[in-house]
């Protein structure tokens, strides 16, 4: 068997790692010129570095991550709303790594680079269309200029090429653009001294804006941390196109940032000279796609975001991805026939992934935060006049039980 990936993002890249642990060929092809670092920082969950770990790569990643130990949630005035422990204090066998986007991925790029050659990958290749027939799928790439470059031919054909997905596209024609929800995210990082046990992330905020801010690496000196920070904010109506088409590469505008900075009061970390002191940081429409009926058309299939972008909610994108990679390389190690892989696949993981979809619109385990503010918008004396621990503890624990990152029963540690 032979599976053609399209897209060399997290997904794809870890999609062309997991087919080679079963034996299966394949090879991946990226429209960029080369597979370079891009993004900011983000979180990996257990579940997700728990296959990745079964690749060999935990090491590789500790060496570019930090291991995240705990998460606070605050409303806008400071006040703690949830505090819990992540990783190994959660009572998981493996860590949770808070890690530059870019980083994360190019451990990846390099695994699969060594495990199945450079001529695996193909950069410079963008999908124009593909065909089908009984014995398999071709696949045709164009250049920049729109110069037919290659044609490729395999049993299968994977597309792991992002929100903006050709493959979801040629599946579903019309389906239209993706659904703005109003909220716009301006993200950045700067080395900044340590904060609390250095290992920690912060959430703060209200109804309408937010702050996260977490360490990615070790920093330039010791007690520093290279530390990201993300700002989400309603700048619009919801179900509406976004100002600007979503790129992760798009410079943001301090003068339009700042202003929604001075709404958060946030402990333990001067956020306002955080952000002021960031050189340069990048904005992004919070965008995603409504839950389709089904990812497969006969030989074909969709992974990752094009399968089902989701709000940057619950750290829980690039996970996701990676779950997917596993099951979609069980499937085909274990079914007799190619479609029967996808549609299997496909019955495992378009279900959760899609009531992440619908749970992170709705504010994830972050709504929390939500709750106490719509409550008590002007802060309390004490949370448990607001929403009773249990309460609390529903929303945060029912979205981890939603997403697969529930801690070990009667393992994990928690402080109300």
């Amino acid at each position: 068997m032979k599976a053609i990936i399209v897209g060399g993002g997290v997904g794809g890249l870890t999609t062309a790692l997991m087919l080679r642990a079963r034996g299966i060929n394949c090879e991946l092809y990226e429209q960029a010129d080369s597979i370079r670092e891009l993004g900011v920082g983000i979180n990996t969950l257990p579940h997700a570095i728990r296959e990745l770990a079964g690749l060999g790569l935990l090491d590789r990643l500790d060496a570019v991550a930090i291991r995240t130990d705990e998460l606070h949630y605050f409303n806008r005035h400071g006040q703690e709303v949830w505090r819990e422990k992540r990783g190994f204090g959660a009572g998981h066998d493996v860590p949770q790594f808070s890690i530059h986007r870019g980083r994360l991925q190019s451990a990846i790029h390099r695994a699969v680079e060594e495990r199945l050659g450079t001529e695996a990958i193909h950069t410079g290749r963008r999908l124009g269309y593909f065909t089908q027939d009984e014995g398999g799928v071709t696949a045709y790439f164009f250049d920049r200029n729109n110069n037919h470059v290659e044609t490729a031919r395999g049993d299968i054909l994977v597309g792991a090429d992002g929100i903006h997905s050709k493959v979801r596209s040629t599946l579903f024609p019309n389906e239209g653009h993706p659904v703005w929800n109003g909220l716009m995210l301006w993200r950045g990082a700067r080395d900044w001294p340590a904060f609390l046990t250095g290992n920690s992330m912060i959430v703060a905020g209200g109804l309408h804006a937010k702050v996260v801010v977490y360490p990615i690496a070790e920093g330039e000196t010791p007690g520093n941390r290279l530390t990201n920070w993300a700002v989400l904010v309603k700048t619009g109506e919801g179900g509406t196109l976004p100002p600007r088409r979503e790129d992760w590469s798009r410079p943001g505008k301090r003068e339009e940032l700042m202003p929604h900075v001075a709404r958060f009061n946030v402990p333990h970390i001067d956020v306002p000279a955080l952000i002021t002191a960031t050189p340069e940081f990048w904005e992004y429409p919070c965008c995603d796609r409504d839950p389709l009926p089904y990812w497969s058309g006969g030989r074909v299939t969709l992974l990752g975001d094009a399968a089902h972008p989701m709000y940057p909610v619950g750290s829980n994108g690039a996970s996701q991805a990676i779950l997917d990679a596993r099951a979609l390389a069980d499937s085909l190690a274990h079914a007799e026939h190619p479609r029967q892989a996808l549609m299997a696949y496909e019955r495992k993981r378009l279900p959760m992934t899609a009531e992440i979809v619908r749970s992170n619109r709705r504010g994830g385990p972050e709504g929390v935060i939500d709750a106490v503010e719509q409550i008590a918008p002007d802060g309390f004396d004490n949370v448990e006049n607001v929403l009773s621990y249990a309460q609390r503890e529903a929303i945060v624990k029912g979205y981890a039980h939603k997403a697969g990152f529930a801690a070990q029963p009667g393992l994990a540690v928690v402080n109300g």
